[in-house]
């Protein structure tokens, strides 16, 4: 039976319209696949990795410690004791002579003014001009610096150069109110803060564009994460620029396409990830009961036995009264018996023993296995240190404990 026209242009029709479908489901498998691939190894990043800014510092790039002593003037009464703070007696004495007033002769009886000490730190590249936070705290027995306006107030670094003057009123996060009977006190009335409160006067010499290496300084020494830094600084320029002193430094050489713009060169440097590799510790704080372990803290198999005993001992003292038609006290002629109600004690110990319990850890258990562990037995975390310090010294423990 012949084919009509009609029905070979059918089948033609249905057999292209199937080898398209087929372009199409294909061409959508492989930009599916594509995508899956796309998200499991190039979007995923690197187990714990860090950008070399966040686990290191640059050579030169570190702030500094300021350091003055002045005078807090204008509080409502609640400054030193002229008589009993003497360098504050002193000090105001002297700031009223370089003002042109002579206070030396006269007896001073103000309790408006404190001896503070003021703190300031230094940014890296601060210039002259420029504005930094300071921070005032009492020196003497002020109880509150409300209020209170610093003077002029030197502000020196560990050469004794002036870097900074602060000068400015204080503000108090705290405060302290009462009367006869009662007081009180919310936060630190004898501390305070006064924002962008000293002006820098002195810049600190150091000059980036002529260096011609630089030094990378680990916050926290390690070998292995030394070597990794040098490593991926090597892979990122092309070259051998850089490779590890010792386990907290780094050494880079400027290469020839960054000689001239090193600031490039470390913002470059400062973005590359690296797993940073830490040694298997568990820190404990014995006073507040925290306890912290990294991720490679392992346990030898160790059987854990955890039990309460509880021993409860009651006073009840009770009164021993006399019988019925007792005789009580004394006759007129003051003599006869006499019986006097006494006290008994009643003293109940009682002693309970927690339902005893025996875990055994595997061997090479992880950290997410060894809390688990330790939390099957009901221990509280002060329990929880003991069990550690006790499996440490059996040498179970493959961590350094470290105790704060």
């Amino acid at each position: 039976m012949k084919m009509t026209r009609t029905h070979q242009k059918a089948i033609a029709k249905t057999a292209s319209w199937k080898r398209e479908m087929y372009k199409k489901t294909k061409t959508m498998f492989m930009w599916t696949a594509l995508i899956v691939f796309s998200i499991l190894f190039l979007h995923t990043p690197s187990h714990a990795s860090s950008r070399i800014k966040d686990i290191a510092s640059f050579e030169g790039v570190r702030d500094n410690m300021l350091v003055g002593y002045g005078l807090v003037v204008g509080l409502n009464g609640t400054g030193d004791d002229i008589k009993k703070s003497i360098f504050t007696r002193e000090s105001l004495i002297g700031m009223l002579e370089r003002l042109g007033v002579n206070a030396r002769d006269t007896s001073l009886e103000t309790d408006n003014a404190a001896a503070v000490v003021v703190t300031a730190v230094l940014p890296p590249f601060s210039r002259q001009g420029s504005r930094i936070d300071v921070n005032v705290a009492a020196l003497g027995d002020a109880s509150s610096l409300q209020g209170g306006t610093l003077l002029v107030t030197p502000l020196v670094g560990a050469d004794g150069e002036v870097y900074a003057v602060g000068q400015g009123p204080l503000a108090i996060g705290g405060f302290q109110a009462g009367g006869n009977a009662e007081t009180v006190t919310r936060g630190v009335p004898t501390n305070g803060k006064i924002a962008n409160g000293a002006i820098i006067e002195r810049e600190l010499p150091f000059d980036m564009l002529e260096m011609e290496s630089v030094k990378i300084s680990l916050r926290n020494p390690d070998f292995t994460t030394a070597r990794r830094v040098a490593r991926v600084i090597n892979e990122f320029t092309g070259e051998e620029i850089s490779y590890p002193l010792d386990p907290s430094t780094i050494q880079m050489t400027i290469p020839k396409a960054y000689e001239n713009n090193i600031i490039s060169l470390i913002t470059d440097i400062e973005q590359l990830r690296v797993e940073p590799d830490l040694i298997a510790k568990v820190v404990v704080d014995e006073n507040s009961g925290v306890i912290v372990m990294g991720e490679n803290v392992r346990i030898s198999t160790v059987a854990i036995a955890q039990g309460n005993l509880t021993i409860r001992v009651t006073e009840t003292p009770q009164v021993s009264q006399p019988n019925p038609f007792a005789n009580v006290g004394v006759n007129a002629n003051g003599t006869g018996n006499f019986v006097d109600a006494v006290t008994v004690d009643r003293t109940s110990v009682e002693v309970e023993e927690g339902d005893k319990k025996l875990t055994i850890v595997d061997s090479g258990v992880s950290l997410q296995d060894l809390v688990d562990g330790l939390n099957a037995l009901g221990v509280t975390p002060r329990d929880m240190i003991t069990i550690l310090q006790a499996i440490k010294a059996a040498g179970a423990l493959q961590a350094e404990i470290e105790v704060i």
